[in-house]
């Protein structure tokens, strides 16, 4: 057995907030070997990430750590500053959850990626801008050799995910500390990421710590997990252990809140106002020419309707020109062709006045949660500003909506007068889902709203948004990579693919008789937490690549 490359002994965190030392992770104890992964799975807010960043020592200033985090032998827990900015990027790299947070927004890709290049190897410009563009490519971002131009606002979720995952991988690092790696990304190009961290591990004998909620991620790439609840570790061992023989309850709890493709019952609805909710008819979008960057149609001849108490889901890869559609719909992008209609009144060419008026029966779920809350607002006022603002409540009545909403969306009540940054990635999306219903609306734009909850929240969530459409009979378009979470929710599926919409039907003709072929190639890379019949999906895509 080969010295492990991560040792981390007794390796605790705690928090100072108001006078209190608040632990967030305690007595960790692991390993981990050069071309082996370590998954560490757990609920939102259990300490995974906190770990994580623990690690790579880029914790807030009001965080103590204690214990040893030893690097291929070298102790780093209290480092000099020196010596972590070349273990940093060097030796170890990390994939951050938000790559709209994590990217310098003022700076190309490009130039990030050369930037990192350049601080650790001796490169002429030349030859780092020819990497960068080896790395774009690597990953799968469309046309490299444009794309590395294009700043962190021109590209999509998913394609934001792949250039932090290509900065990352530019100094070919010993450590990977991969922390959701795969949340912003479609099934297929998860599946090519997977590919392609699997890949790195066994040609350079890197380690990686994934970090992550999809247990079909974990099924797919794991050797060992570890699992965490409120910061302590709750069960470690092989992943075949884990899966198929769990001891600790919360791990079987965990297991069991996971969305399997084609478990649900089949959804029937019975429409009985034939006046849509929402009705696109013919819309095309364009992006207009910016600088060097030319004009980008980016949905084309766009058609459907969307009833009252119906959940249409959204799929098809990133950069498909799903959340341009669900953008449109409430107004927020203008469109160049066609019309849309929202609870009957044309929304297509309305002023903004009209549109304050419509907006008041939508609501919309953002795709990145850190980025669409004002980090200057505690998350009551946050939550409860459309309330204040469309003039339904204020003072004590306005304060009671807000902790409703809180204890819908399952958030302790003293949660509201916290910022942003101080909860964690899937608590600010719950935060966003609040602020969202906060005015019951008529039509409900979710714009990949589960990408950051845990399976057991999200489980939650799914129930949670079924159970408020039923007394609300809102209509919903759910914008979702993840085809398990559509398989639960969804009455009808649209798939869209390159701007198109390339089939649509109700779910269970979609998802089990699919008519064309990239609906069903979607489907095939959907990974299912279970890892030996994972291995066997996994090799029958890569024998049908070859």
């Amino acid at each position: 057995m080969s010295d492990p490359v991560l040792k981390v002994k007794d390796f605790t965190v705690e928090f100072w907030v108001d006078g209190v030392w608040y632990p967030a992770a305690r007595n960790m104890n692991f390993e981990l070997e050069a071309g082996k992964v370590l998954a560490i799975v757990g609920e939102s807010g259990s300490g995974k990430s906190t770990t994580a960043l623990g690690l790579m020592s880029l914790l807030a200033s009001n965080a103590k750590m204690s214990g040893s985090i030893e690097v291929k032998g070298k102790e780093m827990l209290g480092a000099a500053a020196k010596t972590l900015q070349k273990y940093r990027g060097r030796e170890v790299a990390y994939i951050f959850q938000e790559p709209m947070t994590a990217l310098n927004p003022v700076y190309t890709i490009g130039f990030q990626i050369v930037e990192t290049l350049r601080n650790h190897f001796e490169m002429g410009p030349k030859e780092a801008h020819e990497r960068a563009v080896e790395l774009i490519r690597m990953v799968d971002i469309p046309d490299p050799e444009k794309s590395i131009n294009k700043y962190p606002h021109q590209l999509s979720g998913g394609q934001r995910q792949r250039a932090m995952i290509a900065q990352a991988l530019a100094c070919d690092p010993g450590l990977l500390i991969a922390d959701e790696p795969t949340t912003a990304l479609d099934v297929t190009v998860q599946a090519e990421i997977l590919d392609l961290m699997r890949g790195l591990k066994d040609k350079l004998k890197s380690a990686i710590l994934l970090i992550t909620h999809d247990m079909g991620v974990v099924a797919d790439m794991a050797d060992e997990i570890l699992v965490m609840k409120d910061g302590l570790t709750v069960e470690h061992g092989s992943a075949d252990q884990i899966f198929n023989r769990p001891q600790h309850p919360y791990t079987q709890e965990l297991l069991g809140a996971v969305p399997k493709l084609g478990s649900s019952t089949k959804r029937v609805l019975e429409i009985l106002d034939k006046q849509p909710v929402l009705k696109l008819e013919n819309v095309t979008i364009e992006y207009p020419k910016r600088g060097r960057i030319p004009a980008f149609v980016a949905v084309k001849n766009f058609n459907l309707e969307i009833y009252r108490g119906e959940i249409v889901g959204l799929v098809g890869e990133s950069g498909s020109g799903k959340t341009t559609v669900g953008r449109a719909a409430i107004g927020l992008l203008p469109i160049k062709e066609g019309k849309i209609e929202v609870v009957g009144k044309d929304i297509s060419h309305a002023t903004n006045k009209e549109l304050f008026a419509i907006r008041r029966h939508t609501g919309i779920v953002f795709q990145d949660p850190a980025s669409s809350l004002n980090p200057r607002l505690p998350i009551g006022e946050s939550i409860g500003e459309p309330i204040f603002l469309a003039g339904l409540a204020k003072g004590a009545e306005l304060a009671h909506k807000v902790e409703d909403l809180l204890d819908q969306v399952e958030l302790p009540r003293s949660y509201r007068n916290r910022y942003p940054h101080e909860l964690s990635g899937g608590q600010r999306q719950r935060v966003g889902i609040a602020r969202a219903l906060a005015l019951t609306p008529d039509l409900l734009i979710a714009d990949e709203p589960t990408s950051a909850l845990d399976v057991s929240v999200q489980a939650r969530f799914l129930d949670l948004l079924q159970e408020l459409q039923g007394k609300l009979n809102f209509a919903c378009l759910f914008i979702s990579h993840d085809l398990a979470v559509v398989d639960i929710l969804a009455h009808r599926i649209a798939v869209m693919q390159n701007g198109e919409l390339v089939e649509v039907g109700d779910r269970d003709q979609i998802l089990q008789n699919a008519s064309n072929a990239y609906t069903r190639r979607l489907i095939s890379a959907v990974p299912v937490p279970d890892p030996a019949e994972q291995r066997i999906r996994r090799e029958a895509r890569l024998a049908a690549k070859n």
